[in-house]
């Protein structure tokens, strides 16, 4: 590293060098545009939002932004990749981190309830999209929901050995559960504590599911 240049000054996450945008590697400019376009989409919506918005945010020229992006569908669609799979990736650990089923309703709560906290706000560009009627971006919210799902049931299925039309039945209601109180708690105001909150959503749930006997046992 040359200490005889120029100084370096920070520039929509990236660098500059005498005035100059220095070269990121493409997976790191992928991730600096993908946190702007999110700041942009969560502040404006898609519709209102403008690739000159997002170039602006990231510190970029619009010719590097559609380097990456060819538009603003793909930059939109990208994030909801990324969110969707880390969303659904949680909800799974919260099944597979324990053998405790009453934690693993708990968790997977939790999972929720720490998704529409986030200071980022991701949730909104997943569970409030202003896209929803685009085939791909309801084919993506409808993977997260349907991924959910899928993690609790087979749970279900292993435990009580119901059918699994019954246990997909069962794993509905508790993520429809999970996802309804997280948003009403946080469009309320967060009048009640998070923890309180999640504990109390998890309460319900598991006094409904825990009816259900393990396999082997009695009703």
């Amino acid at each position: 590293m040359k200490n005889s240049e120029a100084p370096m000054t920070a520039v929509g996450n990236g660098t500059q060098t005498a005035g100059r945008p220095t070269r990121l590697p493409r997976s790191a400019r992928r991730r600096q545009l993908l946190a702007a376009a999110q700041e942009v989409f969560v502040a404006q919506g898609y519709h209102a939002a403008a690739m000159d918005d997002i170039a602006e945010r990231a510190g970029v020229s619009k010719p590097v932004l559609y380097q990456h992006f060819p538009g603003k569908m793909e930059l939109y669609l990208a994030l909801l990749d990324t969110h969707c799979d880390t969303f659904v990736a949680k909800v799974q650990e919260a099944m597979r981190g324990t053998l405790d089923n009453k934690e693993r309703v708990s968790a997977s709560v939790r999972a929720y309830f720490d998704f529409v906290d986030h200071e980022s706000e991701a949730f909104r560009l997943v569970f409030e999209s202003d896209l929803r009627n685009d085939p791909a971006v309801r084919q993506r919210v409808e993977r997260v929901e349907q991924g959910c799902i899928a993690a609790i049931t087979d749970t279900i299925i292993s435990d009580t050995g119901v059918s699994r039309a019954r246990a997909e039945l069962l794993a509905s209601g508790l993520v429809g559960a999970a996802e309804t109180a997280a948003q009403f708690w946080l469009a309320s105001g967060r009048q009640v504590a998070k923890a309180e909150a999640e504990a109390l959503v998890a309460a319900l749930s598991w006094r409904g599911i825990a009816s259900f006997p393990l396999q082997g046992e009695s009703a």
